[in-house]
């Protein structure tokens, strides 16, 4: 099952917050179990913006003990990040074991990401100048409230509600995916590839890293090694439909574009709504409906479709 959704802007913001919480909590039937959003906002020269956990919710029930594993860990991330100059300029705990930090950091992304994601019981949710990743298990309405995220603003969002089928029902296997190490993407998929650890064996001959078993992920690196090496989204998508095996509808976020597309069978649903200011998709027609007081015109993209947005 799982639901996927996305909602883009075009020469303005919107309150992607609100909005996106909306279509994924209408979805919820078609995933209860976790929820995760990709929200793209304004950026600051210089700054990155990184989402990490130090725990999962779980874990908290272990007590006083977990507590002082994640302020050890906490130190672990700083300490790392002062070894390698890295400035912070605003810390938020987001939840008892989720972070929110701004840094200036000039080096490589690869390292900064390599050192913090080595630290045992810290996974990087996402690293950008736009892009910040936010996923937890319930729905979407939990975890909006458990993250303080209605009313953000910004340009586009792409989200996910997981039904657990074939991994743990964790952070690390929620959805959205950002494409380890490469800054501002972020990709959320309904379907299962078939050639996901051929496609993943290639990717990490190439120096890429992994850091979940889930096919999804699969698609979020092979976009950005693509973009990358200099070819544009739009072209990488369209390549994907050859590369990917299986059935797969997928919907990718860049910093300044939102794209989608569906594999030439066309079995997993995808519905649109385009109008000259807002693009907003869903796997169900109702989670667009939810955020529009007006009546719409929906429709349903064709087979081997792909399609893409700029902001």
């Amino acid at each position: 099952m799982c639901g996927i959704a996305g909602i883009i802007h075009r020469g303005t913001t919107g309150d992607i917050g609100n909005e996106l919480t909306s279509m994924l909590q209408t979805l919820r039937h078609r995933g209860p179990d976790s929820t995760g959003f990709a929200f793209y906002g304004s950026s600051t020269d210089g700054q990155y913006i990184l989402r990490f956990k130090a725990a999962e919710q779980e874990d908290l029930k272990k007590g006083f003990g977990i507590h002082q594993e994640i302020k050890q860990r906490l130190a672990s991330v700083e300490e790392r990040m002062r070894e390698l100059e890295v400035q912070i300029v605003e810390q938020q705990a987001a939840t008892e074991y989720a972070y929110r930090y701004v840094i200036k950091y000039g080096g490589d992304l690869r390292r900064l990401a390599d050192t913090i994601e080595d630290i045992d019981g810290v996974e990087i949710l996402s690293i950008g100048t736009t892009l910040e990743l936010v996923k937890d298990l319930g729905d979407a309405r939990q975890v909006c409230e458990s993250y303080g995220l209605s009313g953000y603003q910004g340009t586009h969002a792409i989200g996910h509600s997981r039904m657990a089928t074939e991994s743990d029902v964790d952070i690390r296997s929620a959805h959205p995916y950002w494409a380890y190490p490469f800054k501002d993407v972020a990709v959320v998929h309904n379907g299962q590839l078939t050639n996901y650890w051929k496609g993943r064996r290639e990717l990490e001959h190439n120096g890429h890293r992994f850091m979940s078993n889930c096919d999804s992920e699969l698609i979020a690196v092979y976009l950005a090694d693509k973009i990358e090496n200099g070819t544009t989204l739009e072209d990488a998508m369209r390549e994907s439909l050859d590369a990917l095996d299986g059935v797969f509808t997928y919907v990718v976020a860049t910093s300044d574009q939102l794209g989608m597309a569906k594999d030439m069978m066309a079995a997993k649903p995808m519905v649109l709504y385009e109008s000259e200011n807002c693009i907003a998709l869903a796997s169900e027609e109702v989670a667009i409906r939810s955020i529009f007081k007006e009546e719409i015109d929906t429709f349903d993209p064709y087979e081997g479709e792909v399609r893409v947005w700029q902001k």
